[in-house]
């Protein structure tokens, strides 16, 4: 793969998807920025490959200014960004008629103000060089809304929107956008749910088979393909579903 070289910012990195994905990056050679609030994680992330280039920062996708911090520190140590990735999220299902407005809150600012934060701040060095990728991490749920799920697939829904119109404005210029629909990925994103029943019935069914629920490794190769693609060539939206997933 010709990952070599390239300049990668993964939020979201400290499990699931984006710790697989950054492993995955790491062993091609990839320069990386990993972030996320567990700092801890990261470091021993960076401990895994002494011989790779991985610069960990403890940063929340909600606040803009330590989002800037992120893309100023990248741009100190490897001069370039190649690719922005996205990947941070949070999954607070609840009923509507809860009333769950501090995790709808919470839900939002980590889901829309975390991705348009990560767009935000490195659009202008992409625009600059001319050339950059944004990916990010949305869901099946983008298209389908279930019950419990009515908050959760309103801010996948308007990402799939943001990022169709970064891609309308933003293509001509020479920056690729990707969108990438994960079904049912064994991640830690049940962690999430504040309700108990509701946590324990996401985190059995990730568990109960694996023909109906992906691994973050599966998900990391799907990435380093997109990474890899020429710069002509922009996969723009992706759905990756397990095969027996309804």
């Amino acid at each position: 793969m010709g990952l070599e070289g390239k300049v990668v910012i993964i939020t979201g990195a400290s499990s699931g998807m984006g710790a697989a994905t950054a492993r995955l990056l790491a062993q091609h050679g990839a320069k990386l920025t990993i972030v996320a609030r567990r700092v801890q994680r990261l470091n021993e992330m960076k401990a895994e490959f002494p011989n790779a280039e991985i610069l960990p920062i403890q940063a929340d996708v909600t606040k803009l200014e330590q989002m800037e911090i992120v893309v100023n520190e990248t741009l100190r140590v490897y001069k370039h960004i190649d690719v922005l990735w996205n990947n941070a999220g949070i999954m607070p299902i609840n009923e509507l008629r809860n009333g769950a407005t501090t995790e709808w809150r919470n839900l939002i600012d980590v889901n829309i103000h975390g991705v348009l934060n990560g767009v935000d701040t490195v659009l202008p060095t992409m625009i600059r060089q001319g050339a950059g990728h944004i990916i990010t991490t949305d869901s099946v749920a983008g298209f389908v809304t279930r019950p419990k799920y009515a908050v959760y697939a309103g801010s996948k829904a308007a990402v799939k929107s943001i990022m169709e119109g970064l891609r309308q404005e933003e293509g001509q210029h020479g920056i690729k956008t990707t969108v990438i629909y994960p079904g049912q990925v064994a991640t830690e994103l049940a962690n999430s749910i504040h309700d108990e029943t509701l946590r324990h019935q996401v985190a059995t069914s990730i568990k109960s088979s694996s023909m109906t629920v992906l691994s973050p490794e599966e998900i990391a190769q799907t990435i380093a393909f997109i990474i890899d693609t020429p710069a002509n060539m922009s996969i723009n939206e992706l759905v990756i579903r397990p095969t027996a997933e309804m």
